[in-house]
C-alpha cells in the first residue's frame, strides 16, 4: 500500500475543512484527566469522550451525523482552547456552540437543564428530573447522564445522588472526582 506524504495530506484536510467538505470532524486532546477524543459537526460539538481510540468513535459519529468523517483538528481549536482554560481554572462557563440533533426529545431537556448547574456547585439526580418537569424521572435522569455525548461542557460530574455520594460517570468516579475537585467542590 502506498502512503500518501505528509505535506499532501495535510493540505487535503485543509482544503476539506475549507470547504467544509465534512460531516464530522476529530481529533485528541490531552487533559489532566487523560486523552480526549473531540468531534465537531458544521453545528457544532457534538462529542467528547473519555475513550480517545478513535475506532471505537467513529462509526457512531458516521452512523449519527454522515460519513465523511474527517480527522482534522482545525475545526475543534475553540472547543481544546475552552477545555485547557477550563483545566487551568480560568473558565467556568463554556461558550461553543453544540451538536445534540443525536439525541431523544428528553435527553435534549435534561442537558439544556444540567448545563444550568453552575461551575463549583452540584445537583441531584432528583433535583435534575424535577427540573425538566419530570420530578419521577430521577433514574431516567441517569440514564441521560450515562449518555451525555458532550461531558465537562455539559457537566454531568456535577450530579450526585440524592445522600450526596459520587454515583455513576461515564468517565469513571476517579474523573468525576478530579473534576468536582478542580471546581473546590467539597466532597
Amino acid at each position: 500500500m502506498t502512503q500518501v506524504p505528509a505535506e499532501l495530506d495535510a493540505e487535503f484536510r485543509r482544503h476539506a475543512v475549507q470547504e467544509g467538505l465534512f460531516d464530522v470532524s476529530f481529533g485528541i486532546a490531552e487533559s489532566p484527566v487523560g486523552d480526549l477524543l473531540l468531534a465537531t459537526t458544521q453545528v457544532g460539538v457534538c462529542r467528547i469522550a473519555f475513550d480517545p481510540d478513535p475506532e471505537r468513535q467513529l462509526d457512531e459519529l458516521s452512523t449519527l451525523f454522515g460519513s465523511r468523517v474527517l480527522g482534522a483538528t482545525e475545526p475543534l481549536e475553540a472547543a481544546v482552547a475552552q477545555l485547557d482554560e477550563y483545566f487551568r481554572g480560568s473558565r467556568h462557563a463554556f461558550e461553543l456552540p453544540l451538536d445534540l440533533t443525536a439525541v431523544t426529545e428528553f435527553h435534549r431537556l435534561v442537558l439544556d437543564r444540567l448545563a444550568e448547574v453552575p461551575y463549583g456547585t452540584v445537583t441531584t439526580y432528583a433535583e435534575l428530573a424535577r427540573d425538566a418537569g419530570r420530578p419521577r424521572a430521577a433514574r431516567a435522569v441517569g440514564g441521560a447522564m450515562n449518555r451525555n455525548p458532550i461531558p465537562i461542557v455539559l457537566p454531568c460530574h456535577r450530579v450526585v445522588g440524592a445522600d450526596g455520594s459520587l454515583t455513576g460517570y461515564g468517565g469513571g468516579l476517579p474523573r468525576k472526582e478530579t473534576l468536582l475537585t478542580l471546581e473546590g467542590v467539597s466532597l
